[in-house]
């Protein structure tokens, strides 16, 4: 398999350099894998990392569209990324893709993340920045219909995929009956027949769940010390104001009004405009231009709103932490790749060359000469103490044995069998349970004293 190094990771702990590290010491290429440092024009809102820090290593899908595009949805980055991955190849390099839109990263490292190939084979093939999906809920509207109905409709079409999911996993309810409106097939079948195609490809490679794995991966996870992260998150929303944030937040601003005097409404609640520093920044800049507020109050609110910044930045950045945890950590385990993932301890910055850039180069040189790699938790007490927590976790549920269970007495519906045995075990199912009881006590006591009266008359 073609190699590819990951590298993943929150905010602020110097992915993007690691990145550049690992390309300048192996021929290597980057790929952008964070959906908002691919819009034109706003390098410091979306923490794009400067020209002059690049070391003249080509960097792909950063910087390409510009703000009047639609986001990309995952299939399209997906395909696109892909896509790259090959002509670096093709050109005899080492493809690093990096970024912390996860899920961006996730769908291109495992093959039955999402459904691929057969369920866009409708979708118009492009490899231009500017493509853009067709828009399923054009296609077909009643994706967009009240839940009820969207579940009603998976059931006449996918009862089994109907049966696995609870009714308020709406979104995964709606994929499912999306999977097999672009497929043509049930989204249980698709599925299955994936499993046997991964199942096909493990047994060839002769590593058990590798088949999941689009190429020979190994994944690196910067990480700090939560104290440290959270401190370096907020001085570089300073640094972030030094080098330009308002002013690039103010452009924003100006390009929306410039829209709205035109009679255009802009969907602010997509792609780049729910970008960390503009939206927290927008009160400021609306409170500027209406005039309504004095110096001295505008001062405060500005103060105000980059406090926002910060600690809307502090929140992501443990998002971030949170999908490596549990989605990223969940896709490993099922393709019995955790051995790939190997945490580096960027929280004392003075030891980068130590902690980050040594081990990283002997481990992606020990992977392309197809040595044996070490024990991820050998590398830091932060890596060992991390890995073992996640180690320690149970294993994710099924999804394909899952199947939901409803209780017609409560109706509530329970997502496996443990919730299941829970609820019947609970009190709250017994107080249902006594409550009906007596009621059907007293209706058959009422039954009994009409039909005694009846029969006097």
């Amino acid at each position: 398999m073609r190699s590819l190094v990951a590298v993943v990771g929150a905010t602020g702990t110097g992915k993007s350099k690691l990145a550049v590290d690992i390309a300048s010491r192996f021929n290597g290429e980057i790929i952008n894998g964070d959906a908002m440092q691919m819009y034109r024009g706003l390098p410091i809102i979306t923490n794009q990392i400067p020209v002059d820090e690049r070391n003249g290593i080509p960097h792909h899908l950063i910087s390409c569209i510009d703000l009047e595009v639609n986001p990309w949805r995952i299939s399209m980055f997906r395909r696109e990324c892909l896509r790259l991955i090959d002509d670096i190849h093709a050109r005899g390099k080492l493809p690093v893709l990096v970024g912390g839109t996860h899920y961006y990263t996730q769908s291109v490292l495992f093959q039955d993340q999402l459904v691929a190939k057969d369920s866009e084979s409708t979708y118009e093939e492009s490899s231009s920045c500017l493509a853009e999906d067709v828009d399923s809920v054009i296609r077909w509207p009643i994706l967009d219909a009240d839940p009820e109905l969207v579940l009603q409709k998976l059931r006449e079409v996918d009862p089994v995929m109907a049966d696995r999911w609870h009714p308020k996993e709406t979104r995964k309810i709606r994929r499912s009956l999306e999977i097999y409106f672009q497929t043509g097939k049930p989204a249980s079948q698709v599925y299955a027949e994936q499993r046997q195609s991964n199942q096909a490809a493990a047994d060839t490679n002769g590593v058990a769940g590798r088949g999941q794995s689009r190429f020979n991966t190994i994944m690196f996870w910067v990480h700090a010390e939560k104290p440290i992260l959270e401190e370096r998150v907020f001085k570089r929303v300073d640094v972030m104001i030094d080098q330009g944030l308002m002013e690039e937040a103010d452009r924003m601003s100006n390009f929306l009004h410039e829209k709205e005097s035109q009679g255009i409404t802009v969907d602010q609640t997509r792609g780049v405009w729910i970008s960390i520093g503009f939206k927290e920044l927008a009160p400021y800049f609306e409170s500027l231009r209406d005039g309504s507020k004095t110096q001295k109050q505008l001062d405060t609110l500005r103060q105000s709103c980059i406090e926002s910044v910060k600690v809307a930045t502090r929140q992501y950045a443990m998002s971030q932490i949170k999908w490596i945890r549990n989605k990223l950590w969940n896709g490993l385990v099922e393709a019995d790749m955790t051995d790939r993932l190997f945490l580096l301890d960027s929280t004392n910055v003075g030891d980068w060359a130590k902690n980050i850039t040594e081990p990283s180069e002997r481990i992606v040189e020990a992977h392309l000469n197809g040595q044996s790699l070490p024990d991820p938790k050998s590398l830091s007490e932060l890596a060992r103490t991390t890995l073992e927590a996640n180690e320690a976790k149970p294993k994710p549920v099924d999804q394909n044995t899952r199947k939901c269970i409803t209780c017609d007495i409560c109706r509530k519906t329970m997502t496996n069998e443990e919730q299941w045995q829970v609820h019947i075990h609970g009190s709250a199912h017994r107080r249902v349970l006594r409550s009906l009881a007596k009621k059907q006590q007293k209706d058959a006591y009422l039954r009994k004293q009409q039909e005694s009266l009846e029969n006097t008359q």
